[in-house]
């Protein structure tokens, strides 16, 4: 039952709960206890909504951000991404595989802005030996959702 909750809500988490209990076939008592059950385990981590910020006219650069380091003795990576997660700035940080070690994504105004955190706090973390910043230009689709608009089919009708 928690996987079927959980893959309804992560493309939903707005769904009524008396549609979510029956779709899941128990009653609505039994979901609210699951998913407050879910919560309190740190299953469900919190509840975001997804915004196309192109189209609001607010100005905001995404930026992902591969970061190489050296990790802390005893303490593997997580110190260092610890240490990078608690900046305000940053949305998310990753521990992945290939030539950096961790992926961390985050928000600012400006390119400037953005560059700046690099700068002047990612690049200056002892444990940091080189970073590489990827300035997301356009989203198509996050999160699951397709963001981008359906192209357009501007060829001229002609008729016989």
């Amino acid at each position: 039952m928690r996987e079927k909750i959980l893959t309804f809500i992560e493309k939903n988490s707005r769904i009524n709960l008396k549609e979510l209990a029956v779709i899941i076939g128990v009653d609505e008592v039994t979901v609210a206890q699951e998913l407050k059950q879910m919560e309190e385990e740190h299953i469900i981590c919190g509840y975001h909504t997804l915004i196309d910020w192109d189209k609001t006219g607010v100005e905001k650069v995404t930026a992902m951000i591969e970061v190489r380091v050296t990790p802390q003795r005893d303490m593997g990576f997580d110190k260092v991404a610890e240490r990078i997660y608690n900046y305000p700035e940053v949305n998310a940080v990753f521990l992945i595989s290939g030539g950096f070690d961790l992926l961390v994504t985050l928000e600012g105004k400006t390119l400037r802005e953005v560059s700046q955190f690099v700068t002047d706090k990612l690049s200056t973390l002892d444990s940091v030996l080189s970073t590489k910043t990827n300035f997301i230009l356009k989203k198509y689709k996050d999160h699951g959702t397709i963001i981008a608009d359906a192209p357009k089919d501007e060829r001229m009708l002609i008729t016989p």
